[in-house]
């Protein structure tokens, strides 16, 4: 298939199109590069997929949608996966008008050049976030979440809103997947496995924020990769059953399916903390702190749906994970 991957040049996206060109799709990567964090990983990451003949770059944000209308006019992507977005829940309180302009209005273009380009599938990043306040464990995507703690989360439901209409109006199948705290090789500096993991090379404190009282449902960046593949293959329909008197957030009428993807096992923070210590053969300066404005104390996926309709079954043990990512961070950023 023609596949366009945007947030090509990013952690999830470019390992999917790896992931899509072994397999011997076509893959067309948007991404605008930008310096959210350091642009040489970006770069890194990109370089071996500019290398394969069936990979074509797009150099260019959400935002240009005249550049994005021309790009599907010319390359007819069969089905988009949008992983493009203004990530970080952190970084919204600071500057909330990158998460507008990404994650809203650029997502808005990519659903009118979907609609008018006849796109078979659209599957779209959403994020564990969006269940906000709820406190009902395992998160269920039958579960309301109308409360987000941050506007990265506002934007995400905002995202799963604004494709369900999509779904309706047009017909266009949709699926949303709400990815729970991805960690692996060529991950995110943004994030905790790359923070913990620097300062305690260099003998320099970790902040562990709750006290340490977090937990996290940690999904290998592989385990992720298997789910998006599965459901882009699986192109979204309606449920028959659905009811408007009793309404199911997760289907609908319309072609629109919402999947949690996660390992299904939450991890306390502490015992992540202590396997990467092992796996580094360092112990961490703890750095205890309340827990910030914006997060939330614990995220636990129910991934029975995409499980039954898909297969997915996440392979990865924290141990196996996070002694992959060690080993490529060390290797990447010249730590013996």
């Amino acid at each position: 298939m023609r596949v366009l991957v945007t947030g090509s040049a990013g952690f999830i996206g470019s390992a999917l199109s790896h992931r899509l060109l072994a397999r011997g799709d076509q893959v067309i990567g948007l991404d605008n590069v930008n310096d959210y964090y350091e642009v040489s990983l970006k770069e890194a990451r990109l370089a071996p997929l500019k290398a394969n003949p069936a990979f074509t770059e797009a150099r260019m944000g959400l935002e240009q949608r005249d550049e994005l209308n021309r790009l599907f006019e010319q390359h007819k992507p069969e089905r988009v996966v949008n992983l493009a977005a203004q990530a970080g829940v952190r970084y919204s309180l600071k500057n909330p008008h990158a998460y507008m302009d990404s994650n809203i209005v650029g997502f808005c273009n990519i659903l009118e050049a979907c609609r008018y380009n006849g796109v078979e599938h659209l599957v779209y990043a959403s994020s564990s976030s969006v269940y906000g306040a709820n406190t009902t464990m395992p998160f269920s995507v039958h579960h309301n979440v109308d409360h987000p703690l941050s506007l990265y989360a506002a934007s995400k439901k905002a995202n799963e809103l604004m494709a369900h209409t999509y779904s309706h109006l047009y017909g266009l199948p949709t699926t949303g997947l709400r990815f729970f705290t991805v960690y692996g090789p060529w991950g995110r500096p943004d994030m905790s496995p790359f923070q913990f993991a620097r300062a305690i090379l260099e003998d320099r404190p970790i902040d562990v924020f709750n006290y340490g009282n977090h937990q996290r449902d940690f999904t290998y960046v592989d385990d992720i990769v298997e789910g998006i593949v599965r459901v882009l293959d699986r192109v979204a329909v309606g449920n028959p059953d659905w009811d408007g008197a009793h309404p199911d957030p997760g289907t609908s009428r319309a072609p629109y399916r919402i999947y949690n993807i996660g390992c299904h096992q939450p991890v306390e923070l502490m015992h992540f903390i202590e396997v990467l210590e092992d796996c580094l053969g360092k112990k961490a300066q703890k750095n205890f702190l309340p827990m910030q404005q914006g997060d939330v104390p614990a995220t636990y996926a129910d991934v029975d749906d995409l499980m039954r309709d898909t297969g997915y079954q996440p392979q990865t043990r924290i141990e196996t994970g996070v002694a992959n990512f060690v080993a490529w961070f060390k290797d990447y950023y010249g730590y013996k």
